[in-house]
Protein backbone atom coordinates (compact mmCIF):
# COMPACT_ATOMS: atom_id res chain seq x y z
CA UNK A 1 0.00 0.00 0.00
CA UNK A 2 1.19 3.62 -0.41
CA UNK A 3 3.34 4.69 2.51
CA UNK A 4 1.67 6.63 5.34
CA UNK A 5 2.91 10.19 5.78
CA UNK A 6 2.72 12.01 9.10
CA UNK A 7 1.30 15.22 7.68
CA UNK A 8 -0.27 16.53 4.51
CA UNK A 9 1.15 19.48 2.64
CA UNK A 10 -1.18 21.83 4.48
CA UNK A 11 0.16 20.58 7.81
CA UNK A 12 -2.96 18.60 8.80
CA UNK A 13 -2.62 14.96 9.85
CA UNK A 14 -2.77 12.31 7.13
CA UNK A 15 -5.33 9.55 7.45
CA UNK A 16 -4.23 5.92 7.30
CA UNK A 17 -3.68 4.79 3.73
CA UNK A 18 -3.19 8.31 2.37
CA UNK A 19 0.04 9.57 0.89
CA UNK A 20 1.45 13.08 0.81
CA UNK A 21 0.16 13.60 -2.74
CA UNK A 22 -3.11 11.64 -2.58
CA UNK A 23 -5.51 12.36 0.25
CA UNK A 24 -8.62 10.17 0.28
CA UNK A 25 -10.09 10.93 3.70
CA UNK A 26 -10.67 13.99 5.88
CA UNK A 27 -11.49 13.81 9.56
CA UNK A 28 -13.65 16.89 9.11
CA UNK A 29 -15.82 14.98 6.60
CA UNK A 30 -16.61 11.65 8.31
CA UNK A 31 -18.13 9.95 5.26
CA UNK A 32 -14.76 10.13 3.49
CA UNK A 33 -13.22 8.23 6.41
CA UNK A 34 -16.05 5.70 6.62
CA UNK A 35 -16.06 4.94 2.88
CA UNK A 36 -12.49 4.83 1.64
CA UNK A 37 -11.81 4.09 -2.04
CA UNK A 38 -9.56 1.31 -3.29
CA UNK A 39 -5.93 2.42 -3.34
CA UNK A 40 -3.77 0.53 -5.80
CA UNK A 41 -0.44 -0.53 -4.30
CA UNK A 42 2.46 1.40 -5.78
CA UNK A 43 4.28 -1.82 -6.67
CA UNK A 44 1.19 -3.53 -8.10
CA UNK A 45 2.19 -5.19 -11.36
CA UNK A 46 -0.93 -7.33 -11.64
CA UNK A 47 -3.70 -4.80 -12.20
CA UNK A 48 -2.18 -1.99 -14.22
CA UNK A 49 -4.08 1.32 -14.38
CA UNK A 50 -7.04 0.27 -12.26
CA UNK A 51 -8.82 3.52 -13.08
CA UNK A 52 -8.91 2.73 -16.81
CA UNK A 53 -12.11 0.95 -17.86
CA UNK A 54 -11.72 -2.36 -19.71
CA UNK A 55 -13.86 -2.85 -22.80
CA UNK A 56 -14.20 -6.62 -22.73
CA UNK A 57 -12.89 -8.08 -19.45
CA UNK A 58 -14.10 -7.75 -15.87
CA UNK A 59 -10.69 -7.24 -14.30
CA UNK A 60 -10.06 -7.13 -10.56
CA UNK A 61 -6.95 -7.09 -8.39
CA UNK A 62 -7.19 -10.87 -8.00
CA UNK A 63 -8.18 -11.52 -11.62
CA UNK A 64 -6.49 -8.86 -13.79
CA UNK A 65 -7.19 -10.85 -16.97
CA UNK A 66 -10.87 -11.34 -16.27
CA UNK A 67 -12.62 -14.71 -16.24
CA UNK A 68 -10.49 -17.61 -17.45
CA UNK A 69 -13.07 -20.36 -16.84
CA UNK A 70 -13.81 -22.22 -20.10
CA UNK A 71 -11.96 -19.56 -22.05
CA UNK A 72 -14.62 -16.98 -21.21
CA UNK A 73 -12.57 -13.86 -21.86
CA UNK A 74 -11.27 -15.16 -25.18
CA UNK A 75 -14.70 -16.26 -26.41
CA UNK A 76 -16.30 -12.93 -25.50
CA UNK A 77 -13.59 -10.49 -26.52
CA UNK A 78 -15.90 -9.04 -29.22
CA UNK A 79 -18.45 -7.91 -26.58
CA UNK A 80 -18.38 -5.25 -23.92
CA UNK A 81 -18.62 -6.50 -20.36
CA UNK A 82 -22.18 -5.18 -20.12
CA UNK A 83 -23.11 -7.12 -23.27
CA UNK A 84 -21.52 -10.22 -21.76
CA UNK A 85 -23.62 -9.70 -18.63
CA UNK A 86 -26.83 -9.73 -20.70
CA UNK A 87 -25.92 -12.45 -23.21
CA UNK A 88 -27.18 -15.29 -20.98
CA UNK A 89 -30.72 -14.08 -21.61
CA UNK A 90 -30.26 -13.97 -25.40
CA UNK A 91 -31.16 -17.60 -26.02
CA UNK A 92 -30.68 -17.68 -29.81
CA UNK A 93 -27.69 -15.30 -29.81
CA UNK A 94 -29.26 -12.92 -32.32
CA UNK A 95 -28.57 -9.82 -30.25
CA UNK A 96 -32.23 -9.36 -29.31
CA UNK A 97 -33.68 -10.30 -25.92
CA UNK A 98 -37.43 -10.87 -25.80
CA UNK A 99 -39.42 -10.76 -22.54
CA UNK A 100 -39.89 -14.52 -22.75
CA UNK A 101 -36.11 -14.92 -23.01
CA UNK A 102 -35.67 -13.04 -19.74
CA UNK A 103 -38.42 -15.08 -18.12
CA UNK A 104 -36.77 -18.35 -19.16
CA UNK A 105 -33.39 -17.06 -18.00
CA UNK A 106 -34.71 -16.28 -14.53
CA UNK A 107 -36.35 -19.70 -14.34
CA UNK A 108 -33.04 -21.36 -15.27
CA UNK A 109 -31.42 -19.43 -12.43
CA UNK A 110 -33.87 -20.89 -9.93
CA UNK A 111 -36.47 -18.17 -9.50
CA UNK A 112 -40.14 -19.07 -9.28
CA UNK A 113 -42.77 -18.35 -11.92
CA UNK A 114 -44.15 -15.19 -10.31
CA UNK A 115 -40.77 -13.58 -9.63
CA UNK A 116 -39.51 -14.50 -13.12
CA UNK A 117 -42.57 -13.09 -14.87
CA UNK A 118 -42.57 -9.91 -12.80
CA UNK A 119 -38.83 -9.44 -13.36
CA UNK A 120 -39.17 -9.86 -17.11
CA UNK A 121 -41.97 -7.30 -17.25
CA UNK A 122 -40.18 -4.70 -15.11
CA UNK A 123 -36.82 -5.11 -16.87
CA UNK A 124 -38.20 -4.87 -20.39
CA UNK A 125 -40.62 -2.08 -19.56
CA UNK A 126 -37.75 0.04 -18.25
CA UNK A 127 -34.90 -0.94 -20.59
CA UNK A 128 -36.44 -1.67 -23.99
CA UNK A 129 -37.01 1.88 -25.23
CA UNK A 130 -33.46 2.99 -24.44
CA UNK A 131 -32.04 0.32 -26.77
CA UNK A 132 -34.26 0.75 -29.85
CA UNK A 133 -32.98 2.62 -32.93
CA UNK A 134 -36.15 4.54 -33.73
CA UNK A 135 -38.01 7.22 -31.80
CA UNK A 136 -41.10 5.11 -31.21
CA UNK A 137 -41.01 2.44 -28.48
CA UNK A 138 -41.03 -1.24 -29.38
CA UNK A 139 -44.53 -2.60 -28.59
CA UNK A 140 -42.94 -6.04 -28.03
CA UNK A 141 -40.54 -4.60 -25.44
CA UNK A 142 -37.47 -6.21 -26.96
CA UNK A 143 -33.99 -5.27 -25.70
CA UNK A 144 -31.21 -4.84 -28.27
CA UNK A 145 -27.74 -5.76 -27.03
CA UNK A 146 -25.96 -3.54 -29.56
CA UNK A 147 -27.29 -0.52 -27.65
CA UNK A 148 -27.57 -1.96 -24.14
CA UNK A 149 -25.14 0.69 -22.86
CA UNK A 150 -27.93 3.25 -23.30
CA UNK A 151 -29.94 1.43 -20.66
CA UNK A 152 -27.43 2.02 -17.87
CA UNK A 153 -29.21 3.45 -14.84
CA UNK A 154 -28.02 5.80 -12.12
CA UNK A 155 -27.41 5.21 -8.42
CA UNK A 156 -25.28 2.17 -9.16
CA UNK A 157 -21.63 1.33 -8.48
CA UNK A 158 -20.46 2.72 -11.85
CA UNK A 159 -18.49 -0.51 -12.36
CA UNK A 160 -20.01 -0.30 -15.85
CA UNK A 161 -19.26 3.00 -17.55
CA UNK A 162 -21.70 4.70 -19.93
CA UNK A 163 -20.30 2.72 -22.88
CA UNK A 164 -20.62 -0.69 -21.18
CA UNK A 165 -16.97 -1.05 -20.24
CA UNK A 166 -15.87 -2.36 -16.82
CA UNK A 167 -13.99 -0.17 -14.35
CA UNK A 168 -11.73 -2.15 -11.98
CA UNK A 169 -11.38 0.88 -9.68
CA UNK A 170 -15.14 1.23 -9.22
CA UNK A 171 -15.51 -2.52 -8.68
CA UNK A 172 -12.78 -2.56 -6.05
CA UNK A 173 -14.40 0.47 -4.42
CA UNK A 174 -17.52 -1.61 -3.69
CA UNK A 175 -15.53 -3.72 -1.26
CA UNK A 176 -12.99 -1.14 -0.10
CA UNK A 177 -15.75 1.28 0.93
CA UNK A 178 -18.33 -1.11 2.32
CA UNK A 179 -16.94 -4.50 3.33
CA UNK A 180 -15.51 -5.22 6.76
CA UNK A 181 -14.01 -8.36 5.24
CA UNK A 182 -12.64 -7.13 1.93
CA UNK A 183 -13.44 -10.35 0.04
CA UNK A 184 -17.18 -10.48 0.77
CA UNK A 185 -20.30 -8.47 1.58
CA UNK A 186 -23.07 -9.11 4.10
CA UNK A 187 -26.67 -8.18 3.37
CA UNK A 188 -26.30 -5.22 5.73
CA UNK A 189 -23.21 -4.01 3.90
CA UNK A 190 -25.05 -4.28 0.60
CA UNK A 191 -27.86 -2.14 2.02
CA UNK A 192 -25.36 0.43 3.23
CA UNK A 193 -23.68 0.45 -0.18
CA UNK A 194 -26.99 0.99 -1.98
CA UNK A 195 -27.85 3.84 0.36
CA UNK A 196 -24.47 5.46 -0.22
CA UNK A 197 -24.78 5.23 -3.99
CA UNK A 198 -28.16 6.94 -4.27
CA UNK A 199 -28.32 10.01 -6.45
CA UNK A 200 -30.87 12.70 -5.71
CA UNK A 201 -34.20 12.49 -7.60
CA UNK A 202 -33.39 9.08 -9.12
CA UNK A 203 -36.11 6.65 -7.95
CA UNK A 204 -35.68 4.49 -11.07
CA UNK A 205 -32.00 4.05 -10.31
CA UNK A 206 -32.65 3.36 -6.62
CA UNK A 207 -35.15 0.66 -7.50
CA UNK A 208 -33.03 -0.90 -10.23
CA UNK A 209 -29.94 -1.13 -8.02
CA UNK A 210 -31.92 -2.60 -5.14
CA UNK A 211 -33.56 -5.15 -7.46
CA UNK A 212 -30.23 -6.26 -8.98
CA UNK A 213 -28.46 -6.83 -5.68
CA UNK A 214 -31.50 -8.48 -4.09
CA UNK A 215 -31.78 -10.86 -7.05
CA UNK A 216 -28.08 -11.71 -6.75
CA UNK A 217 -28.44 -12.45 -3.06
CA UNK A 218 -31.51 -14.64 -3.62
CA UNK A 219 -29.86 -16.41 -6.55
CA UNK A 220 -26.78 -17.38 -4.56
CA UNK A 221 -28.21 -17.46 -1.02
CA UNK A 222 -24.59 -17.42 0.13
CA UNK A 223 -23.28 -19.58 2.96
CA UNK A 224 -22.78 -17.50 6.09
CA UNK A 225 -24.76 -14.69 4.49
CA UNK A 226 -21.74 -13.21 2.70
CA UNK A 227 -21.55 -12.49 -1.04
CA UNK A 228 -18.08 -13.47 -2.27
CA UNK A 229 -16.14 -10.86 -4.22
CA UNK A 230 -15.39 -13.33 -7.01
CA UNK A 231 -19.08 -14.19 -7.43
CA UNK A 232 -19.93 -10.49 -7.72
CA UNK A 233 -17.17 -9.96 -10.29
CA UNK A 234 -18.46 -12.89 -12.35
CA UNK A 235 -21.97 -11.47 -12.12
CA UNK A 236 -20.72 -8.37 -13.91
CA UNK A 237 -19.40 -10.33 -16.92
CA UNK A 238 -22.30 -12.81 -16.86
CA UNK A 239 -20.22 -15.96 -16.47
CA UNK A 240 -21.84 -16.58 -13.08
CA UNK A 241 -25.24 -17.06 -14.75
CA UNK A 242 -23.97 -19.95 -16.85
CA UNK A 243 -22.35 -21.59 -13.84
CA UNK A 244 -25.50 -21.42 -11.74
CA UNK A 245 -27.74 -22.64 -14.58
CA UNK A 246 -25.38 -25.56 -15.30
CA UNK A 247 -25.28 -26.55 -11.62
CA UNK A 248 -29.05 -26.47 -11.37
CA UNK A 249 -29.50 -28.50 -14.54
CA UNK A 250 -27.00 -31.06 -13.26
CA UNK A 251 -28.79 -31.33 -9.92
CA UNK A 252 -32.18 -31.74 -11.58
CA UNK A 253 -30.94 -34.52 -13.85
CA UNK A 254 -29.21 -36.50 -11.11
Amino acid sequence: MPSRKETQRDGSPCEDGDSEDIVTALGSVPVTVQRRPFIQPEDDEKLAQAGTARANIAASHEHPDGTAVDGWSEHHKHQTVLQQHCEFFDRDRDGVIWPVDTYVGFRRLGFNVIFSALSAFIIHLNLSYATVERLLPDPLLRIYLARIHKAKHGSDSDAYDTEGRFSPQKFEDIFAKNAAEKESLTAGEVRRMLSGQRLVSDPVGWGAAAFEWTALYLMLWPAGGRLRKEDVRRLYDGSLFYQIAAEREKDSSS
